[in-house]
């Protein structure tokens, strides 16, 4: 391994050269505080940055231990100093002079939500973080001066600032380590209590707009009914109570504007935790949450939606129905069996955004048009046995039809932002039980249990190849193309940041590098590659000789969704 002394003599050798005679600065180099790694570098100016990771020893860093011995602590403290490190780099972005990208120093954005990204890794308390640099040039010229400036000035100060414990806000870490104990113990519980999601008294909701994720300022705050309150007692803070959502179907109501999808957004997102003054700090929603709705247009491969539509006019076959086009009935029914078939067991769905057609049906309809008449089996048809059989909660958000109230267990009304529990009144306005009023329906649910289910077998045609590599390009969060197929997420709502489309795109690839061999059973390819990333890391997914500072952690649900929405498959 070379020092810092000879990069400074290579930098200034090559300065007004040619600006790919910057590649030879490549490799590893010891300085007196760090180890600075350059992985890769830019074509020229204008390309994307070159690619640094900069790595710490435990010696060093001096991190104490206690503050990553779990997964969750680790997170939280690689995501509190990913934020260090992008507000010391503040300082120094473009101070570097030069054509194109030069000056430029970037590492990852973190949201509003805490998430495991490669950008940053704590591994036995040594400490790596990865990030780009613009290497300067006047032109096409080597700027060597202004490279100097950032490697043998900015990046040592950056660094100190930063990734060194002895330089960091103690008391800010310590309280960061004790938040992510606290929610991790919530999430915990929720198992124990049989929950499958909590709202903490005085959380905030709202946010501030629909394109920002932070707390609306003056929003009413969050308070829970008596009737469903429930204690949390925080290793940490103490005491906390707040509303639990039990398993079983829970139905929220109210007025337009009144707060409902407010509610449910939050829940939706609880799958991640957030950060201190968030104002969803403890709003947790169990990891494997789904977010269901209609979704015009999307392709099905291979999927059994006969539990929700069969007996089609044209005798298409809904046990093994593909479509390059569905409807907002068929695409929600595939929906649903796939979150279910990717091991969701709480179905998360707003009223708003479904195809009604495929979620009620009422009585006055069922009397003039007759069941057999009809291909649909409504969801609120099937809901009910899907927890009964399969344990699959519902948590639902509705505002235009009571049929949705003979299938709840709990019934949430929100008024003007504050919650309160109309169950027992509802259950006097409705005065019987469910079996009276919604029929069920007499078609099988049991087909969408993954257990002892018939293989999903799917090939692909071959992908489109530059230099034998599947070419992938990002579009932001919302989709991405690999080969000639662009892959469309955009309703895939759980997804908040543009590095988990990255990391899915690459999961992708990684599949379909399989599936171009030979047919194959999805779902275990799936699990496979599932279970390769919980014990390699996001690593495992890249061939590339560097790993990429841009992956945030998805879940399996996620990877699902977006190799079903694969237009490729066959």
């Amino acid at each position: 391994m070379k020092t810092s002394i000879e990069l400074e003599k290579k930098l200034m050798s090559i300065n007004k050269k040619s600006y790919p005679a910057y590649k030879e600065l490549r490799g590893s180099y010891i300085f007196p505080e760090f180890q600075l790694n350059i992985e890769h570098v830019q074509g020229d100016p204008f390309a994307s940055p070159s690619r640094i990771s900069i790595a710490v020893k435990k010696e060093q860093a001096g991190f104490p231990k206690e503050y990553y011995k779990t997964n969750h602590q680790r997170i939280a403290l690689q995501d509190y100093l990913t934020r260090s490190f992008a507000h010391a780099v503040d300082k120094y972005t473009f101070q570097a002079k030069g054509s194109g990208k030069s000056g430029l120093i970037q590492v990852s954005r973190c949201g509003q939500e805490i998430l495991e990204r490669s950008a940053f890794e704590i591994e036995n308390g040594n400490v790596l973080v990865r990030f780009e640099v613009g290497f300067p040039a006047n032109g096409r010229t080597i700027n060597a001066i202004e490279l100097k400036k950032i490697i043998f000035e900015y990046l040592p100060n950056i660094v100190k600032q930063s990734l060194f414990y002895a330089n960091c806000k103690k008391e800010e870490i310590k309280r960061v380590i004790e938040l992510a104990e606290d929610q991790q113990y919530i999430r915990d519980e929720l198992e124990k209590k049989n929950l499958v999601a909590f709202i903490a008294n005085g959380s905030i909701l709202p946010r501030e707009s629909g394109v920002s994720q932070k707390p609306m300022k003056n929003a009413t705050v969050f308070q829970s009914p008596k009737s469903v309150e429930v204690e949390m007692n925080l290793p940490n803070r103490g005491k906390i109570y707040g509303m639990g959502i039990p398993k079983g179907i829970t139905l929220i109501v109210g007025g337009g504007y009144h707060g409902k999808s407010t509610l449910l957004k939050a829940v939706e997102q609880g799958i991640y935790n957030h950060i201190s003054g968030d104002g969803r700090e403890y709003v947790i929603t169990q990891n494997d949450a789904v977010k269901i709705r209609s979704e015009d247009g999307r392709a099905v491969s291979h999927v059994n939606i006969s539990p929700f539509i069969n007996d089609l006019p044209n005798k298409k076959d809904t046990k093994d129905f593909s479509t390059e086009d569905a409807s907002g009935s068929t695409s929600q029914a595939a929906n649903v069996v796939e979150a279910i078939q990717s091991g969701s067991k709480l179905l998360l769905i707003d009223e708003d955004t479904c195809a009604t057609n495929f979620m009620v049906r009422d009585s006055l309809m069922q009397m003039i048009v007759s069941g057999d008449k009809e291909p649909i089996t409504p969801f609120t048809m099937q809901a009910r046995k899907m927890y009964e059989s399969l344990e699959v909660s519902v948590l639902m958000v509705a505002g235009s039809s009571g049929a949705y109230f003979y299938i709840a267990d709990h019934i949430i009304q929100m008024d003007n932002y504050h919650a309160l529990d109309i169950t027992e009144k509802v259950k006097k306005v409705i005065d019987c039980d469910i079996e009276e009023k919604i029929e069920t329906s007499k078609v099988s649910i049991e087909t969408l249990a993954r257990k002892g289910k018939s293989p999903r077998l799917v090939s692909v045609n071959r992908v489109e190849k530059k230099h034998d590599q599947m070419k992938i390009k990002q579009f932001g969060k919302t989709s991405f193309s690999i080969g000639r197929e662009n892959v469309d997420l955009k309703y895939v709502e759980q997804l908040l940041d543009s590095e988990q489309t990255t990391t899915l795109s690459y999961c992708l690839r990684n599949l379909l590098e399989k599936l171009e061999k030979r047919e194959q059973d999805l779902d275990e390819l799936v699990e496979h590659l599932w279970a390769q990333i919980q014990k390699e890391g996001l690593r495992s997914l890249c061939k590339e000789t560097y790993l990429p500072s841009d992956l945030a952690q998805v879940r399996k649900m996620d990877i699902y969704a977006c190799v079903n929405r694969y237009r490729g498959l066959r």
